[in-house]
């Protein structure tokens, strides 16, 4: 039996894109200029930067550590939006007919996907400013983007949809109430989150999309693929965890002893798989378009997750 869309959401393309333009903004009304980050305060919050568990180490070095977990978070977010742009595009828009409302709604998505490349750029550029110090991140796109998309259309739908929801977690249950966050930082991930939860409506309706008519065997298989996607960027944050501790003892002019070292490393890689990966695929509302596609493999995954916390 073929996937046929159930649409328990009541999500429609028509309504989408009013919704994607009732916010208008640039890179330059969130950061820099005048909007400068304020490095004595954190920038994540300890239920995603955990460096709470580092208890060797001084205030300053967990300060830092911090800054430096910020910068790789939103540069793993900039990573996957580069690759999701051109897709939108290329696997989507092309299966949809003139005068699909689909069709207006998906250039909405692909510009809010872009805006959210410059927004991530833009701040990196104030922070390695500000920080003082080299911070290497994962990459580069091109590389992580060729690998990801030779999977399934699906696959990649998946990924996109998983990190709208992921992103919108993240600030609602850890960074809204956080006041001791810097606020310049605390607002570009407000915006982030404003913006993902209007695009979740849209991914959501792109996975149906790119689903509707496959057999069981192919969405299994696609799933499949979105689970190789995981392995392939828990492999990536394996690395940025590693630079990340080469970035500390930049920052700190500190050489740190390898039980030690190897106990930044440890920690932190497990915070990041919960962050760009556990706390996505076990969000309700991912999970509940799992179940629509392929019930056995949404109750692994929800099991599976729980490895990342």
């Amino acid at each position: 039996m073929n996937y046929m869309p159930r649409n328990p959401h009541g999500f429609t393309h028509a309504k989408a894109p009013a919704a994607s333009q009732k916010v208008n903004w640039r890179a330059g009304d969130i950061v820099g200029g005048r909007r400068r980050l304020d490095f004595r305060k954190p920038f994540l919050p300890q239920s995603l930067a955990r460096t709470d568990a580092l208890a060797f180490l001084d205030a300053d070095a967990t300060l830092k550590l911090n800054h430096i977990r910020a910068n790789a978070y939103l540069h793993t977010f900039g990573l996957i939006e580069e690759v999701a742009l051109p897709f939108v595009i290329d696997h989507a828009r092309p299966m949809l007919a003139e005068d699909d409302p689909r069709r207006r709604a998906l250039p909405g998505s692909a510009m809010e996907e872009a805006r959210h490349v410059r927004l991530f750029r833009t701040f990196e550029h104030e922070f390695q400013a500000g920080f003082g110090a080299v911070c290497d991140v994962i990459g580069p796109v091109e590389v992580f983007g060729k690998a990801a998309l030779a999977h399934h259309p699906l696959s990649m739908a998946l990924l996109i949809l998983q990190v709208d929801w992921m992103t919108q977690r993240h600030y609602l249950e850890s960074i809204r109430d956080d006041q001791t966050l810097d606020e310049q930082f605390k607002s570009l991930l407000r915006l982030q989150e404003l913006e993902e939860t209007r695009r979740t409506q849209l991914d959501t309706l792109m996975v149906e999309v790119l689903a509707n008519g496959l057999s069981t065997g192919e969405i299994d298989k696609a799933v499949e693929n979105y689970v190789d996607i995981g392995f392939m960027l828990d492999g990536a944050l394996r690395r940025q965890a590693a630079l990340d501790l080469d970035a500390l003892q930049r920052a700190t002019g500190r050489r740190f002893a390898a039980p030690e070292a190897e106990r930044i490393v440890g920690v932190q890689r497990q915070a990041m798989r919960w962050t760009c990966l556990g706390s996505g695929m076990s969000h309700p509302g991912f999970l509940c378009t799992l179940k629509q596609l392929a019930p056995a493999r949404a109750a692994w995954l929800a099991e599976a997750a729980l490895a990342f916390f």
